[in-house]
């Protein structure tokens, strides 16, 4: 197999496409998508986003130092796409797109009530990169829609069909492949994993 070789550059893909809501009163709410974000830190809860300094929403996030990560779904795809092209400076998102201002538990950003989940983020850190700078943040609240509960209590996010974003098209995520774990997992416990 032959590989030829690129300039340095980023090609982790898939990435999450989210919906990143700032703000902290209705006439300066907005959303920004981002793709550029993830997990940094499992204890304390700790995620981030990377942000242009040119855009709109970086200058409501490194003054109120709050956002929510609000996760996207097939259903929310336009307002994906929508919000990642689209300025705050000129338009209301919320109102273009018509999605639901939710209030937050612990922050002052609103939530996006069609988002099967929102997590609340009050920022710690700016590092400036370069292109982007990193707003390093920790977790303050997560809120998940109910209706992806089973009768156990377990969460099942998949059942909201969530989306990805790779080299600028997003996508269903597709069948389930294992689960974590499965690889090491003796027989009887491969065996239980898979009925479920």
């Amino acid at each position: 197999m032959s590989k030829i070789n690129w300039k340095p550059g980023n090609m982790i893909y898939p990435l999450p496409a989210v919906l990143v809501t700032c703000g902290n009163c209705k006439d300066n709410y907005n959303i920004i998508t981002i793709a550029w974000t993830g997990t940094i830190c499992t204890n304390p809860p700790m995620t981030y986003i990377s942000v242009r300094p040119s855009r709109h929403s970086y200058n409501i996030i490194e003054e109120t130092k709050e956002f929510v990560i609000n996760l996207s779904c097939e259903k929310l795809v336009r307002a994906v796409d929508y919000c990642g092209v689209k300025s705050g400076r000129d338009i209301d998102k919320f109102k273009e797109m018509n999605l639901t201002i939710e209030k937050a538990r612990e922050v002052e950003a609103p939530l996006i009530a069609e988002s099967p989940v929102n997590i609340e983020c009050k920022v710690k850190e700016i590092i400036k990169l370069g292109s982007h700078d990193m707003f390093m943040a920790e977790v303050v609240a997560v809120n998940a829609d109910e209706k992806y509960l089973d009768n156990n209590n377990k969460f099942h996010l998949d059942k909201s069909n969530p989306i990805c974003y790779s080299h600028g098209t997003y996508f269903g995520l597709g069948k389930k492949l294992g689960t974590f774990g499965y690889s090491v997992a003796k027989k009887s416990t491969k065996n239980k994993r898979s009925r479920k």
